[in-house]
C-alpha cells in the first residue's frame, strides 16, 4: 500500500483504539454525511485554485437539482465538458467532498467540469438519484452553449456511486441520436454484480468495508425495483454501442473486480474500454489529494487520458 496513504489508515485506526464505536445503523445518515464532507474537505486544501466556479441549478424531474461548472484557467468560449457524479454509495457525498478532485480533472485535462448533486437515500430511494443523473447530462447537452460545452465531446464520469451512475446514463442515452456521449470515466465504479466478486468476498475495507458496503444497499432499496438494472449493471445484456471508457480500479478496493470485470464485458461487446489498476491505491483515493503525492499524480494521468479522448 502507498506509505502515505498507510499512514493516514494507521492514524485513524490509532483514533479509534479503545472507543466503543457504534454500530453504523444507529447513526443518522445526516451525522454520516457531514462527517464524510469534513474529512474530505481537510485532504483536498491543495486543489487547484485558478479554477473558476459558478454553481447552478439544473431542471430536474423533482424539482431543481444543484450543480457547480468548473472552467480551467485561459479556457477558450467552448471546450469539450465533462458531467460528473460524486460517490458516496448514492447516501453520502456532495459538491464540496468532491470539490477538489473536481478542480484537478478541470485543471489537468483542461475541459469544464459541471458537478451535479443528484437527490440522495434514504430521503430519495432509487431511482430518484439515477433520474437526476440522467437529467442532468440531457440539461448539458441542450445548455452546452450556455455553460461553454462542445455538444459534439461531453463525457460522463464519476467515481464509485458516482462511476454508476455515469455507466448507467450511458446505457439510458446510447439510442439518443441527438445526445451522444463521447467518453465514460468510470473511476472505482459500483457494478453491483450478479455474483459477488473475489475482491467483495475477499477484502474488508480499508475505508469500504462490508458494513458500509451493506448500509449504502440497505438506504438505496433498489433490489426488487423494476428498473434495478439501472444500478445492478451485471443484469445488463447489451452492452454494445456505448462510449468508449477507461475505467480505473484500486488494489486495495473490494470493488476491483467488477471494476475490471466490466471493462472485459464492454470490450466483449466491441466498445473500447480501457482498464488501469492503482495496486497501492485505496477505494476513494481522488479525494485524498492532500495525503499522498501520488494521489495527484494518478489524477494528472487519468486526466490526460480525457483530454485525449475529447481532443
Amino acid at each position: 500500500m502507498d506509505p502515505h496513504l498507510k499512514a493516514m489508515l494507521d492514524d485513524l485506526a490509532a483514533q479509534a483504539a479503545g472507543q466503543e464505536m457504534p454500530l453504523l445503523d444507529m447513526i443518522p445518515p445526516a451525522m454520516v454525511r457531514a462527517n464524510y464532507q469534513a474529512q474530505r474537505v481537510a485532504t483536498n486544501q491543495g486543489a487547484p485554485k485558478t479554477v473558476a466556479t459558478r454553481d447552478i441549478t439544473i431542471e430536474g424531474p423533482a424539482g431543481p437539482i444543484p450543480a457547480r461548472l468548473y472552467t480551467p484557467q485561459g479556457a477558450a468560449a467552448v471546450t469539450p465538458g465533462l458531467v460528473y457524479y460524486h460517490g458516496g454509495g448514492f447516501v453520502i457525498g456532495d459538491l464540496e467532498t468532491h470539490d477538489g478532485h473536481c478542480r484537478r480533472l478541470a485543471d489537468f485535462a483542461g475541459v469544464r467540469v459541471l458537478a451535479v448533486d443528484y437527490r440522495l437515500a434514504p430521503e430519495h430511494p432509487f431511482p430518484a438519484g439515477h433520474d437526476d443523473a440522467l437529467a442532468a447530462v440531457k440539461w448539458a447537452f441542450d445548455h452546452a452553449a450556455e455553460i461553454g460545452f462542445d455538444p459534439a465531446k461531453i463525457a460522463v464520469g464519476g467515481c464509485s456511486a458516482g462511476g454508476n451512475l455515469a455507466a448507467s446514463v450511458a446505457i439510458d442515452l446510447k439510442d439518443d441520436p441527438k445526445r451522444r456521449i463521447a467518453f465514460q470515466l468510470l473511476l472505482y465504479p459500483g457494478i453491483w454484480p450478479e455474483e459477488e466478486t473475489q475482491s467483495r468476498k475477499e477484502l474488508d475495507g480499508p475505508l469500504l468495508t462490508k458494513e458500509v458496503l451493506a448500509w449504502f444497499e440497505k438506504h438505496l432499496a433498489a433490489d426488487g425495483h423494476p428498473q434495478v438494472a439501472r444500478v445492478a449493471l451485471g443484469r445488463v445484456k447489451d452492452l454494445g454501442g456505448l462510449p468508449p471508457a477507461l475505467i480505473v480500479t484500486a488494489g486495495y478496493d473490494p470493488l476491483k473486480d467488477e471494476g475490471r470485470d466490466y471493462a472485459e464485458r464492454l470490450n466483449a461487446a466491441g466498445v473500447a474500454a480501457a482498464h488501469v489498476e492503482y495496486p497501492d491505491m485505496v477505494h476513494d483515493f481522488y479525494i485524498l489529494g492532500d495525503v499522498s503525492p501520488a494521489v495527484v499524480e494518478a489524477a494528472k494521468e487519468t486526466a490526460a487520458t480525457l483530454k485525449t479522448a475529447l481532443a
